[in-house]
């Protein structure tokens, strides 16, 4: 038999980049659910969340008294008919902390997002480009930071038309200072790796390496800005409501009913706690849920706290 016969060139098997980086992305996503369900503490405050956020949006379809409707007299204490008494003007006040926690709750998502948002895409463009760039937006970061937020924001708010949607908007606006500072420094510290390099060095652009390579890169600590975003989002909106600078009748919030029944924590406790006790689960639940979610998107980290 011949020795010198070309062997036959058998077609190689390969999986498409496609498959291959979907295949990545479940694995990868497969970790960080096992590592945050593993964190009981950050569990339970999901599961708290998650309760309060169904009351909010929920509520409506199980408790149908209207939220403007005043032909009960005021201040009746708890009953069947108002488990949680009415206020001053006869609303129910279930039906009030129902519709309050849901304003608050999108409030707080709101200004989450979009504080979130704006801080990542200028920390992230001031700590890649630097030179001019970095000191015209560190320099805007640091005027942001000397104005009294609080001040202006209830001037604005003020101002405008008090709606939640507008103070969303304003607190947001005064919100993404300290993620654009953190976003900057693990830029600049990112964009000195091997694979910022040799995506570079691949002709890839600024954009492409910023949002492909970077902002991925810093998924954990965006993730726990975003999540402390919320839950200083809620007290912030709580201070301006009490103020009376903050949501405006006919809207209402958790702020604005406190600031309407505090004078009633003695004699008629349940209008006071019942908002007081929504705000505080509403603030530590997402904190624990972020340190969860801190955990889980670590690549450092070998045990899972409890």
């Amino acid at each position: 038999m011949p020795s010198d016969l070309p062997l036959p060139v058998l077609p190689a098997v390969t999986h498409g980049p496609s498959e291959f980086d979907a295949t990545k992305a479940r694995k990868r996503r497969t970790v960080i659910l096992r590592r945050f369900f593993r964190h009981r503490l950050a569990v339970a405050s999901l599961a708290v969340f998650l309760l309060v956020v169904a009351f909010g949006f929920l509520g409506p379809l199980f408790w149908t008294v209207a939220v403007d409707d005043t032909r009960s007299p005021g201040y009746l204490p708890p009953s069947p008919a108002h488990p949680l008494g009415t206020i001053q003007a006869g609303n129910d006040m279930l039906a009030q902390l129902i519709r309050g926690t849901r304003l608050s709750v999108q409030i707080a998502v709101v200004v989450a997002v979009g504080s979130t948002v704006v801080g990542v895409v200028l920390g992230a463009l001031a700590g890649y480009l630097r030179g001019f760039v970095d000191g015209a937006i560190s320099r805007f970061t640091d005027l942001m930071l000397i104005i009294p937020q609080i001040a202006v924001a209830a001037i604005l708010v003020r101002a405008l038309d008090g709606s939640w949607y507008m103070v969303a908007v304003i607190l947001a606006a005064f919100g993404w200072m300290q993620v654009a500072r953190i976003t900057r420094g693990e830029t600049m510290s990112l964009a000195q790796r091997e694979f910022v390099e040799a995506a570079r060095a691949a002709g890839a652009g600024t954009r492409w390496i910023i949002f492909r390579h970077l902002v991925p890169n810093m998924v954990g600590s965006i993730t726990v800005n975003a999540t402390l975003a919320v839950a200083t989002a809620v007290l912030s909106e709580t201070a301006l409501s009490f103020i009376g600078l903050g949501v405006q009748s006919p809207d209402t919030s958790l702020g604005l009913i406190i600031s309407e029944n505090y004078s009633q924590i003695t004699l008629r406790p349940w209008l006071f706690w019942g908002p007081f006790v929504v705000i505080v689960l509403l603030s530590l639940a997402v904190n624990f849920i972020g340190d969860g979610l801190r955990d889980a998107f670590d690549p450092r980290q070998t045990k899972v706290r409890a």
